[in-house]
């Protein structure tokens, strides 16, 4: 049964605290149904294939995640493995960014930094056959999360475009993911500022 309260301004800054606080109430089942959008982001990756390579963007990321859950990485490690390209579809340009910004509020703080910046320290790989600066990464060297984010990309990004590997399926992450995004957003027990935690057991 939907909810037809409205709020009556038509500019912002003439809300009332009332108005915003039935709003906060109206947007929870939305917050709730967040899983939701992120499985389904997820199957439309496996419909687009990356192209020139020999997999889709999901496999791509069921790979990732794969290897990571396979290496004894906790949730929050193979959630930003299976999601660190989801930003592909709307921003391919800065990917990286967008795909941390998805999972930020609810994965730990290094994890999101890594998905953040594996772009630039995958360049590593591939960006001397462009002519581009393959240790641009350096410019963090002195980041606490500087290994973790070399490990992250040498372990699970760079290796996952393998069409012969043996890869869980979407399913199999689901309840990971659900778990996940169901935390509470931005809970400082969740996203332990400066702690940075190790990509294995």
């Amino acid at each position: 049964m939907s909810d037809n309260r409205t709020v009556s301004f038509t500019a912002m800054k003439d809300g009332t605290r009332e108005e915003y606080l039935m709003l906060a109430e109206m947007e929870k089942p939305y917050h709730a149904l967040t899983p939701d959008r992120v499985m389904d982001e997820l199957r439309r990756q496996g419909e687009v294939s990356l192209e020139g390579y020999r997999i889709t963007r999901l496999t791509h990321g069921l790979q990732a995640a794969t290897r990571a859950e396979r290496d004894g990485a906790d949730a929050d490690w193979i959630v930003g493995a299976l999601l660190h390209d989801i930003g592909d579809g709307l921003a391919p340009q800065n990917h990286d960014r967008f795909s941390a910004e998805v999972i930020r509020p609810f994965v730990r703080w290094d994890v999101a930094w890594v998905v953040e910046h594996h772009g630039i320290f995958q360049m590593l790989y591939y960006a001397h056959h462009y002519g581009w600066d393959q240790n641009a990464r350096d410019q963090f060297k002195d980041h606490p999360c500087f290994a973790s984010c070399a490990e992250f990309c040498e372990r699970w990004d760079q290796s996952s475009f393998d069409p012969a590997y043996e890869t869980h399926t979407l399913e199999h992450f689901e309840p990971m993911v659900r778990e996940v995004f169901g935390r509470k957003a931005y809970d400082p027990a969740v996203i332990r500022e400066g702690y940075v935690s190790p990509l294995t057991a």
